[in-house]
């Protein structure tokens, strides 16, 4: 029935990699079917997958992507993905670099379409980017679905809506996983899925939301499939460990840099001090630097 068993340890669908071969799966049609219908509110009856992997000899970008990627009955192009990471989208404390990423793959995906010399472009087939986040991108709105369009800046009047870009943020389930099962979204459903299937804690919640739908017990099933599969934790351990260290390293980068910008401050104020003809003791013991510092600048001067 798909249900997870009380002390296995399950790998994260939340992992980009878990989350693709997942719904890739050539059982989990009916699951994306399903999963693309929660989110763009309509039902949709077919789906299809479309390649999205990288030439192996592009340089430029890593050969295999995560995303899923993939057209629906009615044309509509769809592109998910799932972010779990913060290694780079913490650097600026705005997610630029997440939400930048997020409108690249949506305006890629649109205009990726034929269009000269067989579609006028406003019958383009519509395209839709969806972000699942492990984390939150926008602290100020409880919603944890936040879904983008082209409008009027003043009148919010609709431009066109040929593209939809749509985040949910999985770090927001606080008052959904509050919720009977009976009263939740299918949404509801699949986002407590991602979030907290690996979490022993909620791993009888998690399990009565699968008992609940059967495409959640189908991608229950190729979760342990894939939980017990040797070289998939393999990967998964080998990908987590190259992915803190990346975080250690750029955490130690951005502590140089900050150290640094501060020595180069406190020899700009030494300068100006110096040309003030200020004591080389109070130059020390104002900027830090040692008397030998502040002499060998004075020198330099």
């Amino acid at each position: 029935m798909g249900l997870l068993p009380m002390d296995l340890d399950i790998l994260p669908p939340s992992d980009d990699r878990v989350f693709k071969l997942i719904l890739t799966h050539p059982e989990a049609k009916q699951a994306l079917i399903n999963l693309i219908s929660n989110i763009i509110g309509r039902t949709v009856v077919d789906v299809v997958l479309l390649p999205n992997e990288l030439a192996p000899g592009d340089t430029e970008e890593k050969a295999e992507r995560f995303d899923v990627n993939c057209k629906i009955d009615d044309g509509s192009q769809v592109n998910l993905e799932m972010q779990a990471s913060r290694i780079v989208e913490d650097l600026d404390g705005q997610h630029r670099n997440l939400k930048g990423k997020s409108v690249y793959y949506l305006t890629d995906l649109h205009s990726s379409q034929p269009a000269k010399g067989q579609r006028r472009y406003d019958r383009l087939a519509r395209s839709y980017q969806i972000t699942f986040c492990a984390y939150t991108i926008f602290p100020d709105t409880m919603d944890y679905v936040n879904s983008f369009s082209l409008r009027h800046d003043t009148t919010g009047e609709r431009l066109t809506d040929a593209v939809s870009l749509t985040f949910v943020e999985l770090s927001k389930l606080d008052e959904v996983v509050k919720k009977p099962v009976s009263n939740m979204t299918g949404l509801d459903k699949w986002s407590v899925f991602f979030q907290y299937a690996p979490d022993l804690k909620h791993r009888e919640l998690v399990n009565k939301v699968i008992e609940s739908e059967e495409v959640l017990q189908v991608a229950g099933n190729l979760l342990m499939s894939i939980s017990q599969n040797e070289r998939e934790r393999a990967i998964f351990r080998s990908r987590r460990k190259f992915q803190t260290d990346l975080q250690s390293d750029l955490a130690t980068a951005e502590d140089n840099g900050r150290i640094a910008g501060r020595a180069e401050r406190s020899i700009e104020i030494a300068r100006k001090m110096l040309k003030r003809n200020r004591p080389i003791v109070e130059i020390a013991e104002d900027t830090g630097l040692t008397c030998e510092e502040v002499e060998n600048l004075r020198k330099g001067i």
